[in-house]
């Protein structure tokens, strides 16, 4: 055992000395820019260590700022979806009050253009419950001075008749339901006959002849017989006109002037005096430009009796 120790010994002791040989060489040595080879040496070991570090270092900090940056892009897209959200409802608040202007700027013009009759803006406030019924309940009643069978219009045309009454508001039957109806009359023809409502979007005119030449597209107006509406109110359209093999009379569809399925503001008429039609001022003929700016001779004074 005592050979194999000293054995090592001595490759120890002889590495050490070359190791310490080298070492003193390396200080000595000199390479470009007077630099000393165990330098170069030293900083060739360690480059590799920093250029480590660095590398994880900037790893690191760009996993960082990402997460940061990422972060806080999350915030912001929140942020300008809840803004964006904002601003929709916004925007359709203005909406719908632009519009609401309009209608009542309207009704208000028709109001004022037809001061003749007494009529009372009312707004919808809600709607029959049950399906098959066509009716709307308006702001309106008995302390307004509303009665039943009152007529309801706007100025696109008539809506309905006042069904029932309470203090503050009022019940009004649709044309367009099954019970309703209103005296009408074809505008070319002046034939006369009920308007009636199926419970669908599209009205019924009963008992035209067939003799009767209907087109689609003329106009259907209320006659005044009803006792309800003033004459020559805008009813509808004609929009089919079929001949009825089993009767005398023709089968006609009438689609409404008034939009019975979006109404929100109505007038009642407060009486049956019929509507006029707006006149235009009348303008006085042109004064001819020499009779305007030619005086007249004066009149020459009678001759003196001497």
């Amino acid at each position: 055992m005592l050979p194999v120790a000293s054995r090592h010994r001595s490759l120890t002791l002889l590495a050490a000395a070359i190791a310490a040989q080298v070492m003193l060489l390396a200080i000595q040595i000199k390479r470009g820019q007077q630099v000393r080879l165990i330098r170069v040496w030293a900083i060739e070991s360690v480059s590799p260590l920093g250029r480590g570090a660095a590398w994880s270092v900037d790893g690191v900090r760009g996993v960082w700022n990402n997460y940061v940056a990422l972060r806080h892009l999350h915030e912001e897209n929140d942020q300008l979806r809840t803004e964006l959200g904002a601003l929709r409802m916004r925007n359709s608040e203005l909406e719908s009050r632009a519009a609401e202007a309009d209608r009542l700027a309207g009704l208000l013009g028709f109001r004022d253009a037809h001061a003749e009759v007494q009529t009372l803006a009312a707004r919808v406030i809600g709607a029959s419950p049950d399906p098959s019924s066509r009716m709307v309940f308006i702001n309106r009643g008995s302390r307004d001075g509303l009665r039943r069978d009152m007529g309801v219009i706007t100025p696109e045309g008539v809506v309905g008749k006042v069904f029932a009454v309470y203090p503050d508001t009022s019940q009004v039957l649709l044309l367009s339901d099954k019970e309703s109806g209103v005296g009408a009359l074809l505008r070319g023809s002046r034939a006369q006959g009920p308007v009636r409502g199926s419970g669908e979007p599209i009205l019924g005119l009963e008992y035209i002849s067939s003799d009767v030449k209907v087109e689609v597209g003329e106009n259907v107006l209320t006659s005044g017989q009803d006792r309800i509406f003033p004459k020559d109110l805008p009813v509808g359209t004609v929009v089919q006109v079929q001949p009825d093999h089993r009767s005398p009379f023709q089968k006609i569809s009438v689609k409404p002037s008034a939009r019975l399925d979006g109404l929100e503001e109505v007038l009642v008429l407060l009486t049956r005096q019929e509507f006029t039609a707006r006149k235009e001022p009348s303008q006085a003929p042109p004064v001819p430009v020499a009779a305007a700016t030619t005086p007249k001779p004066a009149a020459s004074a009678p001759p003196k009796n001497p």
